[in-house]
């Protein structure tokens, strides 16, 4: 007779959530449009009111966040000329794996003179959570973008601490066709440990990246204008045609201040989400 462990383990497998959104703008008469919209699973996009030019999309994760062996698929094609931001209604919460890893993949395609801002909450870890997630971004040379991202290692405010887990964060971005920026990050096992140190994070618990296009030395010399109001650690550099901040601190709070201290220096309106 099979235990009742395995037949919880069992139960627990087929229980995974599974969600996918896949869209496409356009542009019409100068205002962005959306075309087809394929949603499925538990993920969910919606477009909150009508605004002069550009759209927002806001997703929504109907199952309350992300666990062991969910997977989540997320495909946007912005055409030529168009403007779009992405956002979240909240801060996703990835929770205990008691199995595989949860899988987040994300494909964002961006047309000539198109715009596209990526601007989710942040992803919060908790204790023992293992996340595989990848970025694939496909621009065009006249097409532009904003990415940020945002990741804590525990819920701070709670007095929680990730120490356990699994994050592996793997970004490919190509412009013209041709890659221009490649990245892989890993920190598995004790990663409270990891993250206490003075050459990873120095005991901060969150960390964030914008990635900018197109970035240049002048962008650059205005961010750091405003490096004396960063309550964390911030780094900021140009090549290859963007620009790319990279962000730590103590807690969520003081590193979503330094990104939207950053985020105004390059003229980039927010949505009104993260404001409330």
């Amino acid at each position: 007779m099979r235990s009742e462990l395995s037949v919880t383990s069992t139960i627990f497998e087929a229980n995974r959530a599974r969600g996918a959104v896949r869209f496409d703008v356009h542009a019409r008469d100068g205002v962005t449009r959306r075309g087809a919209l394929h949603e499925s699973g538990s993920l969910r996009v919606r477009f909150p009111s009508p605004e002069d030019e550009g759209l927002t999309g806001v997703f929504v994760n109907t199952a309350g966040g992300v666990a062991g062996g969910d997977r989540f698929d997320v495909e946007i094609s912005a055409a030529d000329a168009t403007r779009l931001t992405l956002t979240t209604a909240a801060a996703e919460k990835v929770y205990r794996a008691q199995g595989p890893a949860a899988e987040l993949s994300i494909a964002l395609k961006v047309g000539a003179g198109a715009h596209l801002s990526w601007l989710p909450q942040e992803t919060i870890l908790f204790d023992r959570a293992r996340v595989h997630r990848r970025f694939d971004i496909a621009l065009d040379e006249a097409a532009s973008l904003l990415l940020c991202e945002i990741v804590v290692f525990g819920r701070t405010a709670m007095g929680e601490r990730m120490e356990q887990g699994e994050f592996v964060d793997r970004w490919r971005l190509s412009r013209g066709g041709r890659l221009v920026f490649a990245e892989a990050v890993r920190l598995d096992g004790n990663i409270g440990a990891k993250l206490a140190r003075s050459a990873v994070a120095k005991g901060g618990a969150a960390i964030g990246t914008a990635l900018i296009v197109p970035g240049d030395e002048a962008l650059i010399e205005r961010i750091r204008e405003a490096s004396e109001s960063f309550a964390g650690e911030v780094g900021i550099s140009a090549w290859n045609g963007f620009a790319m901040a990279r962000f730590c601190a103590q807690d969520a709070a003081r590193l979503r201040a330094d990104m939207m201290a950053v985020l105004a220096r390059t003229g980039a309106a927010l949505p009104r989400l993260w404001l409330n």
